[in-house]
């Protein structure tokens, strides 16, 4: 038979034809993802440096709004663009010096997690009281990014961004795992209340149980805050201490300021000597020791005789006992380490930093980075070895607490100092590699909340700024500015009782992954059951 054109034309005509989606159409099939990606910043826009601790709920809302109901697939990639909308602009501090590739790689690997808490959402938002379930997969998620990969990067914890919100008494009760999940549950609750309420109007019927439960994942979250308030107090237990905490500043900001290890020394022992001569002019309160930050002697006094010079002529010229920053060479192995400093016995208690920082303080796959840039490699040319101990030093009769820097994000370097007895808790940082980004203000907010988990004074000690002095409750009493030489002294309260945060450790961690495993667990064996029914 043969086929003519017209006879062709005339069957395309008979065939029905796919009208093309309308622009509206291939719109609104954008609509989640653009949602899941704003909400992401929103996210990003409650943490410090703004005070907007709130919009976590809004954000979390968004989140659970996207994510209700969805497949497993959608709600991976869903997932990884929340993750990457809150993790972008969260971290861009950490490409400030080394560019936006190692940025861009840790973000990618990070919302790699988010992804993974998407698709479990997604899952568990099928189970009655979902938001409970949803908010456990969160918070099992935060735990794994504490911990892995290389021994983890917990920055971003939801807690981290509440220091100034309602929610902050509950780090008290639970540490940040509780803070964290009563945020997230709030957020996930308000989305389900508001869900319930539409539908009931619509459909003038609403499960009393499922309301029930939407009302209480808000208002639990919030009677546990307020009712946890007692638990914060700044009432001294073991008398006062005066402390002093020196931030001297350093010649420019980068990495470059390294290469200025004795100016960045002599600056700090300057600002010491400033701040003796107030003394003695009987316009400061003497202080009972002095703090300096991290990195304020990278000179080994061990090694080098004119970097212990001018640590003892520091020393001596205030009269009291210091705490220095310092980098040190033992056996081979390189250590960031706090070296207590007395005016007359010069070092008598040192504590080496025991989480240190992935590829600032040490490399890991260098041989791989290596073949990829040489000049990776280069920024770390020695790797910096861990201590084993909990730092807390004894400082005339006050015991302080030491958690180095990048230590004060892992619950676990701050926890052990106080169950070993720390009366108050010192920070010291160096945040000048990070320049005038927002990590300092994200960091000094890590301490804020740590303060109020263990019911501690918290001192922040800074080569280059924000240095602070936090009291109990979580409240910044002083503090400097950033890349200014200052001090800031402080009678400040001693403590030795121990919060339920402090006495349960990593318990109600553990008791969250659990549901989260629960919840999980039900979902994926209710999905089989469902499907070994339709095929039946």
């Amino acid at each position: 038979m043969t086929v003519t054109a017209t006879s062709l034309d005339e069957s395309d005509r008979l065939r029905p034809q796919t009208a093309p989606a309308p622009w509206g159409a291939k719109l609104v099939r954008l609509v989640p993802a653009a949602a899941a990606a704003l909400s992401g910043v929103l996210l990003y826009v409650s943490f410090p440096p703004r005070t907007l601790s709130w919009l976590a709920l809004p954000a979390f809302a968004v989140f659970g709004w996207v994510l209700r109901g969805r497949g497993w697939k959608a709600a991976l990639g869903l997932g990884y663009l929340f993750g990457l909308g809150f993790l972008l602009p969260l971290l861009v501090w950490t490409g400030v010096e080394v560019g936006s590739g190692p940025w861009l790689a840790l973000v990618a690997v990070e919302a790699v997690f988010v992804a993974l808490v998407g698709a479990g959402i997604s899952a568990v938002s099928k189970l009655p009281a979902w938001p409970v379930w949803a908010a456990a997969v969160w918070i099992a998620s935060e735990a794994a990014r504490a911990r892995v990969p290389f021994r983890g990067f917990p920055w971003g914890k939801i807690a981290f961004g509440q220091a100034d919100g309602v929610f902050l008494p509950l780090a008290a009760v639970g540490g940040t795992p509780v803070l964290s999940f009563a945020v997230v549950l709030c957020g996930f609750g308000l989305y389900e209340v508001v869900r319930l309420a539409v539908e009931g109007r619509r459909t003038r019927a609403v499960q009393r149980s499922a309301a029930a439960a939407a009302l209480l994942s808000v208002a639990v979250p919030v009677v546990g805050a307020v009712a946890a308030r007692p638990l914060v107090s700044d009432k001294a237990e073991d008398g006062t201490a005066t402390v002093a905490v020196i931030q001297g500043n350093v010649p420019r900001s980068g990495l470059e300021f390294n290469a200025q290890r004795r100016a960045v020394l002599d600056y700090h022992a300057r600002e010491t000597e400033r701040l003796a001569e107030q003394v003695k002019a009987g316009k400061v309160a003497r202080p009972d020791f002095v703090l300096w930050p991290e990195n304020s002697s990278d000179i080994d006094p061990f090694a080098n005789a004119d970097a212990r010079a001018v640590i003892d002529g520091a020393a001596k010229a205030i009269g009291v006992p210091m705490s220095v920053g310092g980098v040190v060479e033992r056996h081979g192995k390189l250590f960031n380490e706090q070296i207590l400093w007395d005016p007359v016995k010069g070092p008598v208690q040192m504590y080496d930093k025991r989480q240190v920082q992935p590829f600032g303080e040490y490399l890991p796959l260098r041989p791989l980075l290596g073949a990829i840039n040489k000049n990776w490699t280069s920024m770390v040319r020695q790797d910096f070895s861990r201590g084993s101990k909990p730092g807390v030093f004894t400082v005339d009769g006050a015991k302080v607490g030491l958690a180095t820097c990048y230590e004060a994000a892992f619950d676990w370097a701050v926890r052990d100092t106080v169950t070993d007895g720390a009366q108050m808790i010192s920070v010291p940082s160096n945040n000048a590699t990070f320049d005038r980004s927002e990590m300092t203000y994200q960091q000094l907010a890590m301490s804020r909340i740590r303060a109020v988990e263990h019911s501690r004074t918290v001192t922040v000690p800074v080569t280059s700024g924000v240095s602070a002095i936090i009291m109990p409750n979580g409240k910044i009493t002083q503090k400097t500015g950033m890349f200014v030489p200052g001090f800031l002294v402080q009678k400040v309260p001693l403590r030795s009782s121990e919060t339920p945060a402090t006495r349960l450790g990593i318990v109600p961690e553990i008791a969250l992954v659990l549901v989260a495993a629960g919840g999980l667990g039900w979902a994926i064996g209710a999905s089989v059951r469902g499907r070994r029914a339709g095929e039946a």
